[in-house]
């Protein structure tokens, strides 16, 4: 009898959990979507890669749709005008963060930026970012950073195409674009250069590689359980494996945080984001926490978006040499073949500018923005969005929108000739760094490391496809992810084009 009876709670919590679900339906008018099934929603009708799925359904249903992960209704919308409803009209009613079970065990349940609801807590970090450690100020004075891992990226590559090995072979862009990601962003935020000239990692820098990987493999493994609250008991979190992962990840941070507050007890504190932090803690009142997740946010929203946005931006660039070679010639006219570009010539290279737009309009490194959850009930597009909700925007959907944007899937930066249009947050077209009160607060960094890294690509090689394969052959799918990766990494064939003694580095000391 006690086996039965205990038999009947799995049984129970599922009719319970189906019957919630349809008398949501029932009490609000929810947008349209797929028909979900019992306890599991519609997790077995998503494609890996879901926003272009999601773009699919919003065909058939309309630009605001339902989707059941499990359980919990997630709202998806696909056009402009829905995405200023979102993100301007009701912004402060869906400004919290939904924060899985492995993004609350990382984020000490938001005590950090990304993961944090809206609240004291989000505002006062958000000043933080934007007046402090995102100013002009601080960004000018990290610029010799940023243009040293790019001469750094420029001289790695000439080293390697004109190698008589490898003349006539293909190099593998990704693996320069990400030396470039991994050592600016650490370099911004610790101070910490992990890799020597001769490409070797030092003992922290292998720790700290270790412990991002670590950290990716966590996030993953909790998949559907996430969705299914009844299945957790079968799916536990493993509350041992974070607690090792968050205790290795601070030690390595405490152990850097205090190499800083010596070198500031010396006098050689820099501008560096964990100096600023350290410096900053007392007058904002930042938790160990706080600082913590601040420095690990910057390095997983920076480390690996910068690098996918520069290579989908290479892989138009060789599908279309038309595009490839008028932006070469902008760069010839303004600066020559005697110096290199510095990122005070952004403004005398407007077309340069506008392929880093046109490359994240149609390739954003984040294609479906991190769920914005309903702290209260609120009306999208003439449909109820039931408090606990989460709203997703496809931005990716959103960019490729025909009714705003003419021959969408065409790779042509002269459109923002034509008309300016901002992408930091205040066109609701053009939305790589989200908008509102969760946008990015890095977006200036972020178009500006894409910028110098498109410029010094373009102005110091000619990009070409491997042998043997046509421009219009390059693989332009993603693999499915938070992130956009390219399926298969580009390969591509690059030709210097300027003096050999415009490719040498001269470190900066910063």
């Amino acid at each position: 009898m006690a086996l039965f009876s205990f038999s009947l709670i799995p049984i129970s919590i599922i009719i319970f959990i189906f019957g919630y679900n349809i008398f949501q339906r029932l009490r609000f008018k929810l947008p349209p979507g797929p028909r979900p099934w019992p306890v599991v929603g519609n997790l077995y009708d998503i494609k890996p890669v879901r926003f272009r799925c999601f773009a699919e359904w919003a065909q058939a249903y309309g630009p605001i749709i339902s989707v059941w992960f499990g359980s919990t209704l997630n709202v998806i919308v696909s056009n402009t005008e829905l995405a200023k409803e979102v993100l301007k009209e009701h912004d402060q009613q869906l400004a919290d963060r939904h924060r899985s079970r492995s993004a609350a065990k990382f984020s000490r349940d938001g005590k950090d930026l990304i993961w944090a609801d809206y609240g004291p807590h989000y505002v006062k970090v958000r000043k933080v970012c934007t007046v402090e450690l995102f100013s002009p100020k601080r960004l000018e004075s990290l610029r010799p950073i940023r243009e040293d891992e790019v001469t750094a990226m420029v001289q790695s590559l000439f080293k390697d195409c004109t190698n008589p090995d490898n003349l006539g072979k293909s190099l593998l862009v990704k693996k320069y674009l990400g030396a470039v990601a991994f050592n600016n962003i650490t370099r911004l935020a610790f101070g910490k250069r992990f890799v020597n000239s001769e490409g070797v990692m030092d003992e922290q820098g292998v720790e700290f590689k270790a412990i991002v990987s670590n950290g990716l493999k966590l996030g993953a493994s909790l998949a559907m359980a996430e969705h299914i609250p009844w299945l957790r008991w079968m799916f536990p979190l493993e509350e041992e494996a974070f607690a090792k992962h968050n205790a290795r990840r601070d030690k390595l941070t405490r152990a850097i945080m205090e190499e800083h507050t010596q070198a500031r007890k010396l006098g050689g504190a820099k501008q560096h984001f964990v100096d600023a932090l350290l410096t900053l803690q007392d007058q904002y009142d930042l938790s160990e926490d706080t600082i913590i997740g601040l420095l690990w946010d910057m390095i997983t929203a920076g480390m690996d978006t910068t690098a996918i946005s520069v290579e989908w931006a290479m892989a138009e660039l060789i599908k279309n040499p038309r595009v490839q070679q008028k932006a070469q010639e902008e760069l010839d006219r303004v600066l020559g073949f005697e110096r290199v570009m510095t990122e005070s010539d952004f403004s005398s290279l407007p077309y340069l500018q506008c392929v880093t737009k046109e490359a994240l309009r149609l390739h954003p490194p984040t294609p479906l923005m991190l769920p914005h959850r309903a702290n209260a009930n609120v009306k999208i597009g003439g449909y109820d969005i039931p408090k606990g909700s989460n709203v997703h925007v496809n931005v990716w959907a959103v960019a490729r929108d025909p009714a705003v944007w003419k021959n969408p899937q065409e790779f042509r930066p002269e459109r923002f000739l034509e008309e300016d249009v901002d992408m930091k947050g205040h066109d609701f077209r053009l939305l790589p760094f989200g908008a509102g009160r969760r946008v990015c607060p890095g977006a200036q960094l972020g178009i500006n490391l894409v910028a110098s890294m498109l410029g010094h690509l373009l102005h110091h090689f000619t990009w070409s496809p491997p042998q043997g394969i046509k421009p219009q052959e390059i693989d332009m799918s993603e693999n499915p992810g938070l992130v956009t990766y390219m399926r298969t990494p580009l390969q591509a064939l690059a030709t210097p084009r300027l003096p050999s003694e415009l490719y040498k580095r001269v470190p900066a000391d910063i």
